[in-house]
């Protein structure tokens, strides 16, 4: 069972909810609603999400020992060996692809499919320079983010021509990665990431601990805020810009909701004393609500059903697997 745990830990099983969906959106916003092609895509998009998290753990041992708090992870603790890590990084590798035959089977490779690949391809590169190097890379941010927006577009290329919402999405999946890692990640890390000699955007712009306080200097503060405010924009102007249909209802949602993603996105910059759980719960909560804001905004788009549906899948396979790891909810460890 303690075998079994590791692995689902190593896996980000209670993560995949989440990790999976962007390939679905995209796929939305080119008109596709089949419930196989909507399966496969999420099979795709998890095995894309575990193998960056996997390859990550893999190339980050040496230096997660150096911290006591990152003991617990699978291939510091040896629960699980590196070999067995990078086995399995070639099995998803092998499987994605796999299963890119399958939603292909019996369909002409067209232009777009083969751009599709190519954005599979590069999602994969990227990720995996990110992962492997991207400690001692300043700015290296940036690559992980281009390579969930890569992940994203093959959702879409896999099916014809990308439309205005597709690249709008893709800049608002851009977005928000590129806040998770560099800002949360760097607020949440900035306690020992010193240690192991991290080069990242959060140590450079000032930010550090000194006992139980964090200095957040106001340069950095406004990198972060300033990809929110961004995403704010992207997230209404396909009613403002392009015409999409809305209902008041849904723009009131909608704002509600980018309310709080702001809201707690400000809390988290705004925080003096380093205080790990708060700042856990801080990044749980916009994490969901991060989840939220796209099916909202697609309500008219792609109907009411999928869009719950795309919000509560996360949430609910968070709050089902989570326990099951033995983590605290809306507290992520690694």
């Amino acid at each position: 069972m303690n075998k079994l745990i590791a692995y689902a830990k190593l896996l980000r099983v209670p993560g995949i909810g989440g990790l999976a969906t962007p390939p679905i959106i995209a796929a939305f916003t080119v008109g596709v609603n089949d419930l196989f092609s909507l399966l496969i895509l999420f099979i795709i998009g998890a095995f894309a999400g575990i193998y960056g998290f996997i390859l990550n753990d893999y190339a980050d041992v040496e230096l997660d020992r150096l911290v006591k708090e990152l003991h617990s992870k699978p291939l510091v603790s040896g629960d699980i060996s590196r070999k067995n890590a990078v086995a399995i990084c070639v099995f998803l590798i092998l499987f994605s692809f796999l299963f890119i035959f399958i939603l292909w089977r019996g369909e002409t490779i067209d232009v777009y499919k083969f751009v599709a690949v190519i954005c599979i391809f590069l999602a994969g590169i990227l990720g995996s320079i990110y992962d492997l190097f991207g400690k001692k890379i300043l700015g290296s941010d940036f690559l992980v983010a281009i390579s969930m927006g890569f992940v994203f577009l093959f959702g879409a290329y896999s099916f014809g021509e990308p439309t205005t919402l597709t690249w709008i999405i893709f800049l608002l999946t851009f977005n928000q990665t590129l806040h998770m890692n560099s800002v949360e990640g760097g607020i949440k890390d900035s306690d020992h990431d010193f240690i192991r000699g991290v080069n990242n955007i959060a140590l450079r712009s000032g930010v550090k601990v000194k006992g139980d306080n964090i200095l957040i200097p106001g340069k950095f503060k406004s990198f972060g805020m300033g990809i929110r405010l961004f995403s704010t924009i992207l997230l209404f102007c396909p009613f403002i810009f392009f015409g999409y249909d809305y209902s008041i209802l849904q723009i009131i949602i909608l704002g509600l909701a980018t309310f709080g993603m702001l809201y707690f996105s400000l809390k988290l910059i705004s925080i003096k004393k380093f205080d790990r759980d708060t700042i856990r719960k801080y990044i749980g909560l916009q994490s969901f609500l991060r989840y939220s804001l796209v099916p909202i905004m697609l309500v008219s788009f792609i109907g009411i059903l999928y869009s719950v549906i795309l919000i509560v899948l996360p949430i609910l396979w968070y709050i089902v697997f989570t326990p099951i790891v033995g983590e605290k909810l809306f507290k992520p460890r690694m």
